[in-house]
């Protein structure tokens, strides 16, 4: 029995040993990891939005469950960025990041995750593919791939991955659309 006792105070020890430790290295890098995660985060809205002066994470909306950063320059909103996403890419989720303008037009789009297929569904994250959005908005262009009679092109033995990516963003434009007036107020203040 004394053995049985000296075995669960040693495990005992240990786990209170080792759930310290996991505190401490937590302690350590959950500041890193937020500051390293808003960077990317301000990369990827500095790459869709025309150049602000804020911090757009700062003066973020969310409007039904999405969360819009309002890019703003000498005070005035120059635009917004979102998330575009979708399940049905080829390898499963593609997510971009959609900058507009106050009018809804397209100014930007990089894609954040994906698993597509390397050189082929993959090409869809190459920015000369994603050119093809901007200026565009949900009223300028038929949202679907030249394939299904839109405006965008596909890529050739990859239909899927665009598909799914011009459906994603059509989807967030329209999202957009319902809730400008509560991401932009009036007098450009936004």
């Amino acid at each position: 029995m004394r053995d049985m006792a000296r075995m669960v105070l040693v495990l005992t020890t240990v786990c209170v040993v080792a759930a310290l430790g996991l505190a401490k290295v937590y302690d350590l890098t959950e500041e890193p990891i937020r500051q390293a995660l808003r960077e990317e985060l301000l990369r990827g809205v500095r790459a869709v939005l025309p150049p602000f002066d804020n911090a757009p994470d700062q003066d973020a909306r969310v409007v039904n469950g999405r969360t819009y950063y309002v890019g703003r320059k000498g005070g005035r909103v120059v635009g917004a960025a979102f998330e575009a996403a979708s399940p049905e890419g080829y390898g499963g989720w593609i997510r971009a990041l959609v900058g507009v303008d106050r009018e809804g037009r397209v100014t930007g789009v990089v894609i954040l995750q994906h698993a597509e297929t390397p050189g082929l569904g993959a090409k869809a994250a190459d920015p000369g593919y994603l050119a093809q959005f901007r200026g565009k908005s949900l009223r300028s262009a038929n949202w679907a791939v030249k394939k299904d009679g839109g405006d965008f092109d596909q890529i050739t033995g990859a239909t899927i991955t665009p598909r799914a990516l011009v459906k994603a963003i059509r989807e967030a434009l329209e999202a957009f659309e319902a809730a400008k007036s509560q991401i932009f107020t009036p007098g450009g203040e936004g």
